[in-house]
């Protein structure tokens, strides 16, 4: 295993960004695979994207992985970097494809188009941060480091 992917300081703001954004994620990935939180569970969620959205299967595959999968790496700190990476991509992803076109400002008062990226740009910046800190403390990360 390539120990940069996992090497890290017991670093508290990174435990802050990194919880946070694995629980912040946990229920949109609850949602698309289990069907928790008003989502439509995993088969449902694939046609969407397949048939409704047109996203190829492998990448709408890597996109529920890396939102399911990704926050609860995250909680546990384990290859944050990877599962950072993940959902940035998603982000990055969602922002071109659909948020784009609506703007800046996500949509408060219901008078635009759309949701805006803001939101969006706060979750890059966040998974950038942990791709370059890593899982900090208390991480699995941390651990797998030490030996």
């Amino acid at each position: 295993m390539c120990k940069q992917l996992v090497e890290t300081k017991a670093d508290i703001s990174a435990l802050i960004l990194r919880l946070t954004l694995g629980i912040v994620f946990f229920p949109h990935g609850a949602q698309k695979v289990l069907g928790w939180f008003g989502g439509y569970g995993l088969n449902a969620t694939l046609a969407a994207f397949t048939d409704k959205m047109h996203i190829p299967f492998i990448f709408a595959l890597l996109a529920i992985a890396a939102e399911f999968l990704g926050s609860i790496a995250l909680i546990l700190g384990f290859f944050t970097r990877l599962a950072a990476f993940g959902i940035a991509v998603v982000m990055v992803v969602s922002v071109y494809m659909f948020h784009w076109q609506a703007g800046f400002f996500m949509n408060w008062s219901g008078m635009q188009k759309g949701e805006g990226f803001e939101y969006h740009l706060l979750v890059i910046a966040i998974a950038v941060v942990l791709m370059i800190k890593g899982g900090g403390s208390v991480s699995i990360d941390k651990k797998i480091s030490e030996t």
